[in-house]
Parts: C-alpha cells; sequence; structure tokens
C-alpha cells in the first residue's frame, strides 16, 4: 500500500481541485490509491464541484445569526455566480446555516469554519454538495462574530445584501439596531477621526492640493481651502461626524451622546465588495465566432 505522504496528497488536490483535508481523506478510504480516490471523489461530486472553483462569484447574500441572550452576532458572506442563484431557498438556507454554525462553533477562521460540523457532515461537505446540485461556484467568503461581552449589541440587513453589526457601551439594542441601519446606508470609513487610516487622508489631501492649485489662488487661502476639505471629508466619512440617517439634523454623535452611548465596534459586509467581477463583452464574442464561420 502506497504510503499517504504530503507529495500524494498535493497531487491529488492540483488533479481535482478539492481542498487538502477532502484529498487526504479520500486517500486513506482506499490505502493510498489515488486513482480509486479520484474516482471516490468524482463519486461523491467534489471533483466536479471543484472545476467550477475557478470561476467568479461576486453575487450572494450576507445571512446573520443572533444568539438568543443577546451575547452574540454572527454574519457571513456567502458568493454565488449568479443573482438567481442567490435567490433560491436552498442557498439561502445553506448560508443560514452557516452563520448559525458561525454562533455556535466560534471558529477562528474560514478554514476552520469550513471544517465545522453542520448538518450530517461538515461546512465544506455541504459546499461541494450544494455546488453539485446547483450547477454554480459557491465560495464562503468570510464571517464576522462579535460578542457583547457586557456591551450591547445590534444588528441590520438590508435585503439580503448589506449586513452591519454595531456593538456599544450604553444604550439599547433599539439604538444599536438605528446605527446599524445608518451604517448600511451610509457607509462610514471608521468611527472617528482618530480612526481614519493615514494614507486615505493623505490620498485625500494630496487630491485637494491638485485641485485647489487649479485655483490659482495664493497659497495662504489655498492652505484655508485645503483645510476647509479635509474637516468636510472627515465629517462625512466618519460614523460620529455623519448626519444621523433618521433624523438629519443631528449627528450620530450627538445622537450617542444624548443616550449617553458610545460606539466600539461597527462591522459592516456587503456583497462582492472588493471582488472584480468579469464583464461579458457579448458584442466582441459575436463578431469573434462570425470572424471564425
Amino acid at each position: 500500500m502506497p504510503a499517504i505522504t504530503t507529495a500524494l496528497i498535493k497531487e491529488l488536490r492540483e488533479r481535482t481541485g478539492v481542498g487538502m483535508m477532502d484529498c487526504k481523506k479520500a486517500l486513506a478510504e482506499v490505502d493510498g490509491d489515488i486513482e480509486a480516490a479520484i474516482e471516490g471523489l468524482r463519486k461523491k461530486g467534489a471533483a466536479a464541484a471543484a472545476k467550477k472553483a475557478g470561476r467568479i462569484a461576486a453575487e450572494g447574500v450576507i445571512a446573520r445569526a443572533e444568539a438568543k441572550d443577546g451575547s452574540a452576532i454572527a454574519i457571513v458572506e456567502i458568493n454565488s455566480e449568479t443573482d438567481f442563484v442567490a435567490k433560491d431557498d436552498s442557498f439561502t438556507q445553506f448560508a443560514n446555516d452557516v452563520a448559525g454554525t458561525v454562533l455556535s462553533a466560534q471558529p477562528a477562521d474560514v478554514e476552520a469554519l469550513n471544517a465545522a460540523s453542520m448538518g450530517d457532515g461538515s461546512v465544506e461537505e455541504a459546499r461541494q454538495a450544494l455546488i453539485t446540485t446547483i450547477g454554480e461556484n459557491i465560495s464562503l467568503r468570510r464571517f464576522e462574530l462579535v460578542q457583547a461581552n457586557n456591551g450591547v449589541l445590534g444588528a441590520y440587513l438590508h435585503g439580503a445584501k448589506i449586513g452591519v453589526i454595531v456593538k456599544l457601551e450604553g444604550g439599547t439594542t433599539e439604538l444599536a439596531r438605528d446605527i446599524a441601519m445608518h451604517t448600511a446606508a451610509s457607509n462610514p470609513a471608521c468611527i472617528s477621526d482618530a480612526d481614519m487610516p493615514a494614507e486615505l487622508l493623505e490620498k485625500e489631501r494630496e487630491i485637494f492640493i491638485a485641485q485647489a492649485k487649479e485655483s490659482g489662488k495664493p497659497d495662504e487661502i489655498i492652505e484655508k481651502m485645503i483645510d476647509g476639505r479635509m474637516k468636510k471629508f472627515l465629517k462625512e466619512n466618519t460614523l460620529l461626524g455623519q448626519a444621523f440617517v433618521k433624523n438629519p439634523d443631528q449627528t450620530v454623535a450627538q445622537l450617542l451622546k444624548e443616550a449617553g452611548a458610545s460606539v466600539k465596534q461597527i462591522q459592516r459586509f456587503e456583497v462582492g465588495e472588493g471582488i472584480e467581477k468579469k464583464e461579458d463583452d457579448f458584442v466582441a464574442e459575436v463578431m469573434a465566432q462570425a470572424g471564425q464561420s
């Protein structure tokens, strides 16, 4: 019987595209016979699912799960290739089940979540089975689990495309949910001026300097223009500086002060953000096919 070496596992993974742990398990089941392992994976649909793994999955849903006692909230992003599949009942059920698994298993990362038990197998096995059933690549992209730890939690889902968790010190669950709703709508870059990344501030300042110099005004006026624009930028892009969506006459900072509360954490997921989507050029495709005929 061949030894189940790292090299053998790597070869099986390269030939099937299936995850490392599944390859190791498949080899163990057939005493290290790689051809038999490939056949076994194909029978399970894992190898067929792996063929779809290279396809871009930028649609999908954000799912949420909350502890009944309010002690924790989890959100996950599960991606599909098309919005049609994202609305499929089995897909949304899978996403909800994964969110519940995050809440119960409290995994350290996506790899640990994939290995976590869910239903009759693991999260990864359920994902592979769903790919085989639906016929599209499905990706478990990311998750966040926020613990209350004596704080107050609130969450908001905008449809199934945006999910937000807010953690407060003081205040109420209703207030935390209102701020989560605001965050979903206004998408602040951070909580306060002090949290704004230095590189983002520098980038904006460079843009404002270039714009101001085009005006031809004296340097001292340009400096005042830049300072004014930077203050406006911070106000519009920090949670505390923004006008509260449910009452634009007050800022979020003023709302929190009235309630005797402060924001300790915000987590916002939007489906597909940061994923480069493939843009199909159907005209070019038709022209190319016409040229070949």
